[in-house]
């Protein structure tokens, strides 16, 4: 790492700055001064030369950044001419000439590459200076700290100080409002400097105070800091209030001054205030032997002095120190610059704060109003270093104020040391420079491993020195150390140092402070970039005898080798080599070859070889000079390159091994193999399908030696050891051992043996072999049989391991090796290649167990096992495991739901409970958007198929493989699953699960109301009474009463079916969802009436599982929860049932009602309550008003009905083949829902029957209405309401048909005048229909004549109906 300047801000808008500042000489040609570098001879051979001869050399060149060609009087050094300042949080930046000054503050944009970025953009332009001839001098910017508590040690403004030529001090806020004035003496303010409160690095340190400090020609004046942060506040709070309401002038509270006049001087242009210190006892007393003598008497306490340096001519340095106590500080009036009656002057700097104006006469009452200037306490130089022909210009204090840099008229930069008052170092060649300090801590990585790393951090100080004339930006190491670094930069640039930080920050407020202040800042006029130089701590230590520098530039000289891709493999070896050997820092020489050996582009023989050439060059050393852990380090590598080299060349070897001795244990696997053989072509199928991967993450790439060596770790027994991490990189580590001989590429034998001299544990190798076996799934699929031999080969050549199987394992107990294989299958999501693996252990560990009881017994009985035992189960689990993966694997139809195919395991499924099958196959059911009834047919023939299976024995219970279609081979796996599953997936279970699953889908999306109505449907698959009561009740409670309850509402509240708006804000679903949503709860709770009613007749279902499915554990399955939920009160159920079916009827028909409306209160009152509670429900006789609005809402509903039959624009039942048939106002059994519910409403059903009939025979449904005429009881009223309208219809056929014929007409005139006359004032249009055919309406008096008792008042008028109708039928 280097010395490196880095850009951190940009300015905009330079050339209006310029323009506004040289407004007066923009007309005017500038010229740049030709004061060429023939006036200085530029001696600086000497250190370049040394420069050039060190190991050291730090120098960087930074190209300018590309700007747009501007004018001649643009690139003059105009910003030499200016005041500048900046703040130290970089966020506020002041350039000021003669009268006028531009305010320029941060911003953030975002560049075009989306990058967030700083600049400082022109928020303030205006003029400063309000006396007559005055101009800007000095000028700096603090910023204050924030007072809040959420924002504590934070700035919260930043003030601008400048000083004018008058001697006037003013201060403003970032928007130029000026604060206050303050003329503390009357000659021009030189320099304006300031110093903030700093934690201190030591204890013994003393804490500096916070001051500012003004310099004039002849004196000084230190202002306290605390005192003027209180005043600038005050001031500030003030001008908000007077901006804002216009209120009185507070007084703020008075500034706090020393000023000392500077004696013994001639010239002083530029100061420092270092701060209060307190002399050792050797300097009192020295210091006290010289002033006063061989009788001088010394103080026991030496007193507080602070100390001040001035520079400037005769004497060259001046040192001044003023004891504590010696001059009471002076309280000034602060003359405030705020009026009470605030002007357009409230947001500029212009005149007219103080009173101030154009007049004359104001202008001289101001002059005898100036405030009175304090004189100053006299004050003598104590030393100083005398030159009469040098001269200084400037100086500089460091930030832990024991140095300061110098600059003179000679072209010299001196460091002077402040504690001995000596100049300890020059620079020559360097005019007009400009200085700035760098204090860098040690970075705390260094620092941890050492016995000192709670010692606070060291700093390193570094001297930065600008010289425009050469346009070189320099650093130097303090005190006495090289050049490390150096910057070509413009001619024309400003070197920012503020040296100061935040003002009104104390002990207390610094804790935690991580404040981020730029301490040096290069500001390039040409390109507005503002950079800061970055120094890294080290270079504080880089000279010529540092061996840690050195091994730092080895190190990175390496780095940047191993990062070329382009270098040759020899090249790349014998460079990387001679840097490594040449660190010395045994820390650092680790870091090398840690760098070294994860580097991707460097091969393995080179590897090798460095880290070969760097072991034995340990050994050949010292033992007690070598570090213990790098000489680990090498020969651990060393060994897992060989290892890694070895199996490298085993895989690439053409010898293969064949597999004696293996043929007796694999007896059998062939039949295993032929039992599954067809659902294993099945899964196949399913898994081999298209997928996208990427190729760095094929299986089939080869491993780097750099992963390979990240995963193994040598132990402190010389034995290795995988490092277990992330599942990709285990497969691969796994892939690039065992593939090659899982494929019969490779040698096993040979394998094994090698990785078992390397000492990795049979347990980690049993992993990984495990974990590449169930990866590459698709492959082993492909060769099964050859596959299955060679895994059989390895687990048998891993188990002979020492440390494999243990030597004392009884095979009545569980072995920990091959419960570790059960284990890894039983987790295992790949079905296919977990039951191979199964296959095989379980052939092995028999093996196994018959040989240990051979050589016990020498026996022919065959050993029994309780690991055998293990091993049945698990593999009968993952046989039904495959089925139930293959049957989940099937890709859904097109336009399904679709989703990705869920993997399952043993341990999924034994952790998802009991009821975990049975939901896994629900799930499957809805993406597949299997038809309820199609689900009822799939499990009858389940039942036909288990007939068969007792029928006849030994044969397989998988499902064939044929020619069939797809849809009939999912059903024969769906088949095979619930044989495999019997209990588990029993068709009551699975109806509740598929019902379940419906719901809770219908519930994530309401809009579709296919969902609900499919899970009633599946519902009422469930026979059992007690599963069917537990399901229904537990979906009403979870997700149906809460929207239920919101659709009541919401009718009850605007009196009608609510339009889709209203239903999506209040219920969440639109109005066409509402009305399918209401008719499933109809439905539903009928299905809950009637299980209730059932529940005592049948009794409570058994619940089992599979045997080999018994150690489920997990939340309790759903019928569980079911059979566990208390009963239902039947008449609440029926009351939730009557408002369902009329809040059906209102959304179907869109009618106006209020359904909570037609219940009393007691009614109100128990609706929405828990089903199972005991509510007072109505009885005994309504109130006839209630029951005349209920029967006049059953009326327009049968209205609505018969409307509805003949009008085209409604599709007929049915047409909708997914959603319920409830959804269609065409259904036939509306009219008997509306009997069933006036019989509940205590409504007269026969008023229903006779109100239907007339809307029939309105309707012209003559037939129809005949039918529903049978069942009516009051003839008499049915008759006179039917000879209305069959009065109608003669009407409309003889008076207002269109098609009137004379003989019509001629019968008119024959009927008797009553007649006639009651005809005439018969109104047809009330009639929906009246056009209908005369045999119709013929029938239709013939059955009034029949109806009506001869003794009826109009029955004479019926009969001549009768004729006149027989008479026109006769004529037409």
């Amino acid at each position: 790492m280097s010395c490196s300047l880095l850009e951190f801000c940009r300015l905009q808008e330079l050339k209006t700055v310029r323009d506004y500042l040289f407004q007066s000489q923009k007309n005017e040609p500038v010229e740049e001064k030709n004061q060429t570098e023939n006036d200085v001879s530029w001696e600086t051979s000497e250190w370049e030369s040394a420069w050039d001869s060190g190991e050291n050399k730090e120098e960087e060149t930074t190209s300018a950044t590309k700007v747009e060609e501007e004018p001649t009087e643009q690139r003059a050094p105009w910003l030499q001419d200016c005041v500048v300042s900046l703040s130290p949080c970089s966020d506020l930046l002041v350039v000021a000439r003669e009268q006028k000054a531009v305010f320029l503050s941060a911003k953030w944009r975002t560049d075009d590459g989306g990058r967030e970025e700083m600049t400082l953009a022109v928020s303030w332009t205006g003029t400063l200076s309000t006396d007559e001839g005055e101009c800007v001098s000095s000028s700096i910017c603090i910023p204050l700290a924030s007072q809040k508590r959420s924002s504590t040690g934070r700035p919260d403004w930043t003030c601008v100080v400048v000083g004018f030529t008058s001697g006037y001090v003013r201060f403003y806020t970032e928007n130029g409002v000026l604060l206050l004035a303050q003329l503390l003496h009357e000659d021009p303010v030189l320099r304006l400097k300031c110093r903030t409160y700093e934690i201190p690095r030591h204890p013994g340190v003393t804490e500096q105070h916070e001051e500012l400090s003004i310099l004039y020609p002849a004196s000084m004046v230190t202002i306290d800091g605390f005192s003027l942060f209180q005043s600038l506040r005050a001031c500030k709070n003030q001008v908000a209030r007077a901006a804002a309401a216009g209120s009185d002038v507070i007084q703020p509270p008075p500034l706090a001054y020393k000023k000392w006049g500077l004696q013994d001087m001639d010239a002083i242009v530029d100061h420092c205030s270092v701060g209060v210190m307190t002399l050792c006892v050797f300097d009192q007393m020295k210091n006290a032997s010289i002033l006063g003598g061989f009788h001088a008497s010394v103080k026991g306490n030496p007193p507080a002095m602070s100390q001040y340096v001035t520079v400037g001519g005769g004497p060259y340095t001046g040192f001044y120190y003023a004891v504590e106590g010696s001059s009471q500080p002076l309280l000034s009036h602060v003359a405030l610059a705020v009026a009470s009656k605030l002007t357009s002057a409230l947001f500029s700097a212009a005149s007219g704060w103080l009173g101030w104006n154009k007049h004359k006469n104001e202008e001289e009452a101001v002059q005898k109003q100036k405030p009175k200037v304090e004189p100053a306490t006299p004050l003598t130089i104590r030393f100083g270093l005398p030159d009469s022909r040098r001269h200084g210009e400037s100086i500089c204090l460091s930030p832990c104020n024991t140095l300061a840099g110098v600059t003179d008229d000679f072209g010299r930069v001196s460091l002077l040391d402040l504690a001995r008052g000596v100049a300890i170092r020059m620079w020559k060649g360097y005019r007009d420079a400009q200085l700035g300090w760098l204090q860098v801590p040690e970075e705390r990585i260094d620092r941890e491993s050492s016995p000192s790393a709670s010692h606070p951090r060291r700093h390193a100080l570094f001297l930065v020195i600008y010289a425009p004339r050469r346009g070189i930006l320099e650093v130097w190491g303090m005190q006495h150390g090289p050049r490390v670094g150096a910057f070509t930069v413009g001619k024309h640039c400003r070197l920012l140092y503020a040296g100061y930080r935040l003002m009104g920050v104390n002990s207390v407020t610094s804790k935690g402070w991580q404040l981020h202040t730029q301490q040096v800042c290069l500001l390039d006029p040409i390109t507005g970039a503002l950079r800061t130089v970055n120094i890294p701590f080290h270079l504080a230590l880089s000279d010529k005898k540092s061996e840690r520098a050195k091994d730092m530039h080895l190190l990175k000289k390496l780095t940047t080798l191993l990062r070329s891709r382009e270098v040759e493999p020899d090249i790349l070896e014998s460079e990387a080599k001679s840097a490594l050997l040449d660190i010395k820092h045994p820390a650092i020489k680790k870091q090398a070859l840690e760098s070294l050996l994860s580097n991707k582009n460097a091969p393995v023989s080179c590897l090798a070889n460095i880290t070969s050439a760097l072991y034995d060059t340990l050994k050949q050393q010292d033992p007690d000079e070598v570090d213990p852990a790098l000489q680990q380090l090498c020969s651990s590598q060393l060994k897992l390159l060989q290892l890694y080299s070895d199996i490298q060349q085993l895989h690439s070897a053409a010898d293969t091994e064949t597999c004696p001795g293996n043929e007796e244990s694999l007896e059998g696997i062939e039949e295993e193999l032929s039992r599954v053989g067809p659902t294993l072509q099945r899964y196949a199928q399913l898994t081999t399908r298209p997928s996208v991967s990427f190729a760095q993450d094929s299986p089939n790439s080869l491993l780097p030696a750099q992963a390979f060596l990240s995963q193994m770790e040598c132990t402190e027994g010389e034995e290795l050891r995988v490092i277990r991490g992330s599942e990709t990189q285990w497969n691969q580590l796994g892939n690039f051992m065992f593939w090659g001989c899982l494929c019969g590429k490779s040698p096993l034998h040979k394998m094994c043996d090698t990785l078992q001299q390397a000492g990795i544990s049979p347990q980690q190798l049993l992993s990984l072999l495990l974990s590449v076996w169930l990866q590459r799934e698709k492959e082993v699929l492909q060769k099964p049989e050859e596959t299955v031999t060679n895994l059989h080969a390895l687990l048998i050549a891993l188990s002979n391991m020492k440390g494999a199987v243990e030597d004392s394992w009884d095979p009545q107990s569980i072995s920990p090796w091959w419960q570790q294989v059960r284990t890894t299958c039983i987790q295992s999501h790949n079905a296919a290649a977990a039951l191979l693996a199964a296959f095989v252990a379980h052939r092995a560990t028999k093996a196994s167990i018959t040989s240990r009881a051979d050589s016990k017994f020498q026996s022919e009985w065959e050993a029994v096992s309780l690991e055998l035992e293990q091993w049945l189960v698990c593999v009968r689990q993952l046989e039904d495991v495959l089925v139930l993966q293959t049957l989940l694997l099937v890709p859904p139809p097109q336009g399904a739901i679709g989703g990705a195919a869920p993997q399952c395991s043993i341990k999924t499924l034994l952790e998802g409970g009991t009821g975990g099958i049975a939901d896994s196959i629900s799930k499957w059911v809805f993406r597949h958007n299997l038809a309820p009834e199609r689900l009822k047919e799939i499990l009858q023939k389940k039942e036909e198929a288990d007939e068969k299976l007792e029928q006849k024995s030994g044969e397989g219970k998988e499902p064939e493989e044929g020619n069939q279609e797809d849809t009939d081979r999912t059903a024969e796996l769906l088949v095979a699953v619930c044989q495999r599953f019997p209990h588990s997936l029993s068709p009551d279970l699975l109806s509740a699960h598929c019902c379940w699953e419906y719901v809770v889908q219908w519930n994530k999306d309401p809009e579709e109301g296919q969902y609900l109505w499919c899970a009633v449907e599946h519902l009422k698959l469930v026979s059992s009474p007690h599963i069917q009561l537990g399901i229904s009740a537990m979906m009403w409670s979870t997700f149906i009463v809460k929207r239920f309850s919101a659709a009541a509402y919401l009718m009850e509240k605007v009196g009608k079916a609510p339009k889709d708006r209203l239903c999506r804000r209040d219920i969440g679903m639109g109005d066409k969802a509402v009305t399918s949503f209401l008719g499933c709860c109809v439905q539903l709770l009928q299905i809950l009436m009637e299980a209730d009613s059932a529940v005592e007749e049948v009794s409570a279902p058994e619940l089992s599982m599979e045997e080999a499915w018994c150690g489920a554990e997990g939340p309790a399955s759903l019928a569980e929860m079911a059979l566990e939920q208390r009963g239902v009160h039947y008449p609440l159920v029926q009351h939730h049932c009557l408002v369902a079916s009329l809040l059906h009827a209102a959304m179907t028909f869109s009618l106006k009602v209020k359904p909570l409306s037609l219940f009393d209160s007691k009614g109100k009152n128990a609706f929405f309550r828990d089903l199972t509670t005991i509510q007072l429900m109505p009885s005994g006789d309504m109130d006839p008003g209630l029951v005349s609005i209920r029967q006049e809402f059953l009326l327009r509903v049968l209205t609505a009905w018969v409307q509805a039959i003949n009008d085209p624009s409604i599709p007929a039942s049915g047409n909708t083949s997914p959603s319920p048939p409830s959804n269609s106002p065409k259904a036939d059994w509306w009219p008997s829902l509306c009997l069933e519910l006036g019989s509940l409403l205590q409504v007269n059903p026969d008023i229903l029957r006779r109100h239907l009939v007339c809307e029939l025979y309105s309707q012209g449904l003559d037939p129809r209405a005949e039918e529903v005429m049978l069942e009516v009881e009051d003839k008499d009223v049915l008759g006179s309401q039917l000879l209305v309208l069959t009065g109608q219809r003669l009407s409309y056929c003889l008076l207002h048909s269109q098609s009137q014929t004379q003989p019509a007409m001629e019968l008119l005139a024959r009927l008797p005048p009553t007649l006639c006359t009651w005809i005439k004032a018969m109104d047809p249009s009330e009639l929906r229909c009246p056009l209908v055919p005369l045999s119709q309406t013929s029938r239709l008096v013939g059955r009034l004549v029949e109806i009506l008792p001869e003794n009826h008042a109009q029955y004479i008028l019926a009969l001549h109906l009768l004729e006149a109708v027989e008479a026109l039928s006769a004529e037409g």
